[in-house]
């Protein structure tokens, strides 16, 4: 799926009106390489969680995953029908961390950046382009904690979101964004321990765009789901099926 100039100059748009380092993972056409156990075709992988009809329950989840483990937990092209999946970060994302106006909303101008916060030993990001829902576009990120941490960034999002409906003005690189309009949304993330899972608005001189967060702890592991819309036609949400796929490669990688 390569981008056409006009998708590449929205998509360049896009990253720097939401400061989303994390949501610009590269969309120049170069899908994740299928050695992490993607195939090309449409059904589930032999040996996959959903092949086998399992979760992946097993193993000690509160052991933080290595660097090697998140890439082989990472999506990959195959694994989902209708999306292709993207490695590797574009040339257009900003750089660099979010800095929110507000204390309080400091977790929610985190959850844009490249981590979610600081506290994190490993990240892996991964894009996905829809094929069947032409313009929508989800960021996934896997990042290990510990598990106090992460319990405690969920936590703090879920006060951030709380505190935070009035919106709060982030900035990155010299360049200020505005995220208006922040509500909690309900998310069933089946894999998950605890969700959180948001909606606002990005603002910037008369150009807006909405945007869906959903982050899922799982033990020491965090997965971070940004989702948003590159033709701007209608709310953008994390589609479940990205989730619970995400999470059962997860589930899969801390059982062995």
């Amino acid at each position: 799926m390569r981008a056409t100039t006009t998708g590449l100059r929205a998509f360049g748009a896009l990253c720097a009106l939401l400061l989303a380092t994390a949501a610009c993972t590269s969309h120049d056409g170069s899908a994740s390489a299928p050695g992490s156990g993607a195939r090309t075709g449409t059904g589930p992988a032999p040996g996959t969680d959903a092949a086998k009809g399992g979760d992946g329950t097993g193993g000690d989840a509160s052991v933080p995953l290595t660097a090697p483990q998140l890439e082989r937990a990472a999506l990959a092209t195959g694994d989902l029908p209708g999306y292709q999946v993207l490695a590797g970060k574009s040339a257009l994302a900003p750089t660099g961390q979010p800095v929110a106006d507000k204390a309080a909303c400091r977790p929610l101008a985190d959850a844009m950046g490249a981590e979610p916060d600081a506290r994190a030993t490993h990240t892996v990001s991964r894009g996905l382009g829809s094929l069947d829902d032409l313009g929508l576009a989800v960021s996934v990120s896997l990042s290990s904690y510990s598990v106090d941490d992460a319990e405690e960034l969920i936590g703090g999002l879920e006060a951030a979101v709380a505190a935070c409906g009035a919106g709060f003005r982030a900035t990155l690189d010299g360049r200020s964004t505005t995220y208006r309009d922040v509500k909690a949304v309900p998310f069933a993330a089946r894999g998950g321990d605890r969700t959180v899972s948001w909606t606002a608005v990005a603002a910037d001189e008369g150009a807006v765009s909405p945007v869906h967060l959903v982050v899922v702890g799982r033990g020491a592991t965090v997965a971070r789901f940004t989702a948003f819309d590159l033709a701007g036609g209608k709310p953008p949400r994390v589609p479940g099926a990205v989730v619970v796929r995400q999470l059962a490669k997860i589930a899969r990688q801390v059982a062995g």
